[in-house]
């Protein structure tokens, strides 16, 4: 059998693929590990928060909300963009940059910071707020989208990575370590394993750079309310969320460059957390109860890539999400799909500029430093 499409990477990225095309292509989906999700997927800890990720990134995530919806995925939170006093022109940068866009923004002072985050510490005296923010149940995403792959007839493997990819009598051989499939087009959904793919396939690298981000769950020694919002700072020293009335997740905001692997947070990251998150707000911690680390995959100039390879027939990326993944996740699919079935997309899209995602800016711009 010659599948219409095999996609390599079973993450966010690869099953809302999958769920798009499955119902009008015979798909392959190929994951490299026991399980779908395994890497960046699976220790996410996922917010839908519209201007994470910068104004390149806001179509997608806004347009990925209608689905979010549709599937109950999303749970109310907000978001608050914290600043000290040296640094409360950020915040006035950060409004701006997103001027004239679909947005709830609010300026926040201190008074009004003291009402949505009990025990904020003194230094932090402004704020803006995006009431819209929301948690996503990303396990529950990730299930349906694999859910609808299989009702359509898509076949998952497990346990498939890709060692081998050459075209042969018009289509791609893609070589497993299990087995040999025959597919007419690629998708290159690996995630931080994206460039090592397009090496197998002949197919020269985007430069598509994975970097550790750690997060840590506390235990608190007193109760704090669940439903204070996301915090971080906009000097992206830290982020954190509560996490019951007794736990928080937190990270330092580290972007650390590494090889593509099974990532494990590191003693020094999570001691700088803890130190942030105490600089933050009076919250008293009785425990570290466990940390992990997850890998963020990003392209030189920090926005995904969606398209067809300039130069290998029938190999398209879908890679280089960053930390939006998941909240991308939806609009990226549907991007993609129309991409590779060769059709427009709905008249309600007209915000979205295929053209910003496309590989050949890449290409481009590595021509342009070579000479």
């Amino acid at each position: 059998m010659i599948f219409d499409v095999a996609i390599i990477g079973a993450g966010a990225a690869g099953a809302g693929l999958a769920a798009e095309l499955a119902p009008h292509m015979s798909v392959l989906l190929l994951e490299a590990e026991d399980q779908p999700g395994y890497h960046s997927t699976g220790r996410s800890n996922a917010l839908w928060h519209q201007t994470y990720g910068g104004p390149g990134v806001e179509p997608l995530t806004r347009l990925s909300r209608a689905a979010f919806d549709a599937g109950a995925h999303l749970m109310p939170r907000g978001a608050i963009s914290l600043a000290r006093a040296p640094d409360a022109h950020l915040l006035d940068a950060f409004m701006a940059a997103f001027a004239g866009r679909p947005l709830d923004l609010n300026l926040l002072d201190r008074p009004a910071l003291e009402t949505l985050i009990p025990g904020l510490l003194s230094p932090w005296v402004a704020g803006v707020f995006e009431p819209d923010s929301c948690d996503i149940d990303v396990a529950g995403y990730h299930a349906a989208c694999l859910a609808v792959a299989r009702r359509s007839g898509a076949l998952i493997e497990l346990r498939g990575r890709v060692e081998q990819l050459r075209r042969e009598g018009g289509c791609w051989v893609v070589q497993t370590q299990k087995s040999a499939f025959h597919a007419a087009r690629v998708v290159n959904a690996a995630g931080a394993w994206a460039d090592e793919i397009a090496k197998l396939a002949g197919v020269a690298p985007l430069q598509i750079q994975p970097y550790r981000r750690t997060i840590v769950q506390l235990r608190l020694n007193r109760e704090v309310p669940a439903n204070v919002p996301f915090l971080s700072d906009v000097g992206a020293e830290f982020y954190f969320r509560p996490e019951g009335n007794l736990r928080v997740w937190l990270s330092p905001f580290d972007e650390t460059p590494t090889p593509a692997c099974d990532a494990a947070a590191e003693e020094l990251d999570i001691a700088i957390a803890v130190d942030r998150f105490q600089r933050a707000v009076d919250w008293p911690i009785a425990a570290v109860e466990r940390s992990w680390a997850g890998l963020r995959s990003f392209a030189p100039d920090r926005l995904p890539v969606f398209g067809w390879d300039k130069h290998v027939p029938d190999f398209f990326w879908c890679a280089g999400q960053g930390g939006f993944g998941i909240q991308t996740a939806p609009a990226a699919a549907h991007l993609c799909a129309a991409l590779i079935r060769e059709e427009p997309l709905s008249r309600n899209w007209t915000a979205l500029d295929p053209a910003a995602y496309a590989t050949d800016r890449l290409t481009l711009s590595a021509a342009a430093l070579a000479s």
